[in-house]
This record gives C-alpha cells, sequence and structure tokens, in this order.
C-alpha cells in the first residue's frame, strides 16, 4: 500500500483557545473572542501561507470545530489542512466510538476528510489504535498521530498501524523551553530516526512565556491557565528577559524566539493564534536563526526556573 506522505508545516495553528465561550470562568484560557476576530486571524495565516489548522472535538466540547468550520468555509478545502482528535475519555459506549467521534467531527468542520486524525491520550494503544485502520482505508482520515503517548505506547501503535500497511505519520506533546520531557524520554530521536514529524504544544505555556505576564499583571483572574501558571511567574523573569534581549537584535519579540527555539529544535511548533498579530509574530519566528550559545543559554535559563508545567491531563513520558 503506498502511503502519501504527510507534508509537515514549519509552524501549525492550534485553536484551543477557540473554544472558550468567553463568559468568565468558562473556558480555559479567559478568551474573549468574536467570530469576526478569527475570520480576521484566518485571513492573515491565509495569506501568510500557514494552512493546518489543529483543533480537538473536546476543545470546548465543540465549539472550536464548529467555529473553525464556519471560518474555513470560504477557503477552498485543498488550500488548507485539518487536523484533529480522537479522546477517549469522551468516548461514547457504542460498538465504535471511533468512528463516531470522527463523523461528528466532520460534521462540524464541514468537511468530508481529515489531513491528520489523532489518538489524543493514550487510554488503550491496543484497543483504540486498530479503530484508525477503516478509517484510513476509507478515505476519510488521510493520515494518523498519536498525541501523549510515551515511547513505548509510540511503538505499539506504530507496529499495530504497521500490520495493516499503515505507520504513525506524527507525534504530538507538550514541548517547551519549561517541558522537554519529550526529548529526555528518547521520543524527539525516535521520531528523527523513523523520520516522523514531531509536533509541539503548548510551546509558550499557554502565555506564560511570552513576557507579557508578571506578578504585577498576570494571566487572566477566573482561567484555568491563571491557577497554572501566575504562582511561577516570579520563577520565569530571568527566562524571559533573555528572550526578549534576543528578540531585540532579531527586530522580533519574546514569544518569536520561544516558538524559533522550538523549530531549531527539529519539531514544528503548534502555536495558538487568536490576535491577527500572532499570526506577525509567527512569520518573524519562521526566519529567526539562533546560535548554538542562545539554544544554550534559553536552556540553562529553563532549568533554572525549577518549575514543573506538565499539564494535569499528561503522565510523565519517560516509560
Amino acid at each position: 500500500m503506498t502511503i502519501d506522505h504527510f507534508k509537515t508545516p514549519t509552524i501549525a495553528l492550534g485553536t484551543w483557545a477557540w473554544g472558550d465561550s468567553g463568559e468568565t470562568g468558562d473556558g480555559y484560557f479567559g478568551s474573549r473572542l468574536t467570530q469576526a476576530g478569527l475570520e480576521e486571524v484566518a485571513k492573515k495565516a491565509h495569506a501568510a501561507g500557514f494552512t493546518l489548522w489543529d483543533t480537538a472535538m473536546v476543545y470546548g466540547m465543540g465549539r472550536s470545530e464548529t467555529l473553525l468550520g464556519e471560518i474555513l468555509k470560504r477557503y477552498a478545502r485543498s488550500d488548507y489542512q485539518l487536523s484533529t482528535k480522537f479522546t477517549p475519555q469522551a468516548a461514547g459506549t457504542s460498538d465504535d466510538p471511533v468512528a463516531d467521534m470522527l463523523e461528528q467531527s466532520l460534521a462540524r468542520l464541514g468537511t468530508d476528510y481529515i489531513d491528520l486524525y489523532w489518538i489524543h491520550n493514550p487510554a488503550d494503544v491496543a484497543r483504540w489504535t486498530p479503530r484508525l485502520i477503516p478509517l484510513l482505508k476509507s478515505g476519510k482520515v488521510k493520515h494518523v498521530g498519536v498525541s501523549n503517548h510515551n515511547l513505548s505506547e509510540i511503538e505499539l501503535a506504530n507496529r499495530i498501524l504497521g500490520e495493516a500497511g499503515f505507520r504513525i505519520e506524527a507525534i504530538q506533546n507538550h514541548y517547551s523551553l519549561l517541558y522537554r520531557n519529550s526529548e529526555q524520554a528518547g521520543i524527539l530521536d525516535y521520531c528523527r530516526n523513523q523520520a516522523i514529524p514531531f509536533f509541539a504544544y503548548m510551546v509558550l505555556e499557554q502565555g506564560a512565556l511570552t513576557g507579557r505576564y508578571s506578578p504585577e499583571n498576570p494571566l487572566p483572574q477566573g482561567s484555568k491557565r491563571a491557577e497554572a501558571y501566575n504562582g511561577m511567574l516570579p520563577q520565569l523573569k530571568a527566562l524571559t528577559d533573555k528572550l526578549t534581549s534576543i528578540a531585540r537584535k532579531q527586530n522580533a519579540a519574546a514569544p518569536d524566539v520561544a516558538i524559533a527555539w522550538a523549530i531549531a529544535k527539529g519539531t514544528t511548533p503548534i502555536i495558538g493564534v487568536t490576535k491577527p498579530d500572532h499570526v506577525d509574530g509567527l512569520v518573524r519566528a519562521s526566519s529567526i536563526s539562533l546560535t548554538g550559545d542562545d539554544i544554550a543559554e534559553l536552556e540553562a535559563l529553563a532549568d533554572a526556573t525549577d518549575v514543573n508545567t506538565r499539564g494535569w491531563w499528561e503522565k510523565e513520558m519517560q516509560a
């Protein structure tokens, strides 16, 4: 069976925050987003050549997918790629919960195929991975990946797919200057050796690495990200100051450098875009080249923060 290899972008566009309803306390990010505002984001991203949109059913329980589907209607389907996910923890009780969740995602996104479909969390690799095979055969899913899986789970998923003539074509884990668990566990090396793209999410740690927030100007009250990060902002100052000083030399901003670091490490960062100027940052990040010394210094400052930004949904990656 010939596999049409997945074309990996330099940067992917994240829509986790698009699931927020805008009501205080309802939603992970505390974002107030309007459809008109997000249409501007999409227009700018499209013009700049960013074409892969990453979402999931569980982002706002369908809100992110619905909004994204609505906004992308004006573009030809061949002009963008869609990445969404099957989340075992939200599976229904039918005979085939994976196919069912996919159908719901297709309907919300207004499409008849998904370019990249993920198993979001590794609840039971032997149970869920084989369910991807009929979806690949049907053409409703073009490529598959796994997210938040450790190395032995990735290898098992790859073996299961391999027996049917398919393979894991992408890995997506939390990876940032503050959280290099996938690197330490050998997952980045595995991806390099197997020529599998590694997609890094939470590269900016939900805004904590943008340099915009400080103890005096914390993340939005009442949001989950404020609970997670506001307490550690004092420890992050030396690192965000360094990101800012490298950025100044490149006519860029701190988050652009954090994104450029993830690209320099051989990963494809998935960056949440909620404002048109976020797209400008992605354009800058794509053209920043960091020296080996920059990278070493950033990583040393990141290690010195001594914070743990592992999400509540994640387990340690060391097998």
